[in-house]
């Protein structure tokens, strides 16, 4: 039985910019002694907030100033306003909810203002979310605190077992379980087992979700 709402995530799902992200924090960490291959970074930090990646950074050695966090926002949010590609298949895929009248939100780990900065990009997108953007940041609940996706459920008016979750990243997958939600997730550059162990089902691409949901 269909859904009668999805959950996305934002950045990895909705829009393409982890890669943006990593190579600017690949470059902070270096300048302040702290050398992280791209899958050490993925592994430790994906997923996770800018405050929390911070005092993780600072434990590994790194010898970020106090007014970091602020700082990195503040040129990460001029990288991605350069351009945030969507992630393939993500209009194909809000197409077949309409289609089917099923509802969707997003909920991200990611500050409202980075949301507007990419999604804002795509306005024909970002209208379709009918304002359901909810920051876990925002709300004091990112995930994996299972609160994010229970507050975007209530939001859509959807009972948590009514609702499929989709993340990239083991902790918003783990989010999901401890909401019992079913969790698809995306793993579109390695082998998904970090997102299978928390539950999760792997998918490939966006493309896959309506068989998924049975649409």
């Amino acid at each position: 039985m269909p859904p009668k709402a999805v959950l996305f995530d934002c950045d990895g799902v909705i829009v393409d910019s982890e890669a943006t992200a990593f190579a600017l924090l690949a470059e902070d960490l270096a300048l302040h002694g702290l050398h992280l291959s791209h899958a050490e970074m993925e592994e430790r930090f994906l997923g996770g907030t800018i405050k929390g990646l911070f005092t993780t950074a600072r434990a590994l050695g790194a010898s970020l100033p106090d007014d970091w966090v602020e700082d990195f926002y503040a040129r990460l949010y001029t990288r991605l306003a350069m351009g945030t590609a969507l992630i393939d298949g993500v209009a194909e895929v809000l197409d077949a909810l309409d289609a089917a009248g099923i509802r969707y939100a997003i909920g991200s780990n990611g500050a409202d203002q980075k949301m507007q900065v990419t999604l804002g990009q795509h306005p024909a997108i970002l209208a379709r979310f009918n304002g359901h953007l909810y920051s876990g940041q925002t709300l004091g609940c990112p995930k994996p605190d299972p609160g994010l996706w229970l507050h975007a459920a209530a939001q859509l008016g959807a009972d948590p077992a009514d609702c499929v979750v989709v993340d990239d990243s083991p902790t918003g997958c783990t989010g999901a379980a401890r909401a019992q939600m079913r969790c698809l997730g995306l793993a579109e550059h390695d082998d998904g087992a970090r997102l299978k162990a928390t539950g999760a089902e792997v998918i490939r691409s966006l493309r896959e979700i309506p068989a998924r949901l049975g649409l």
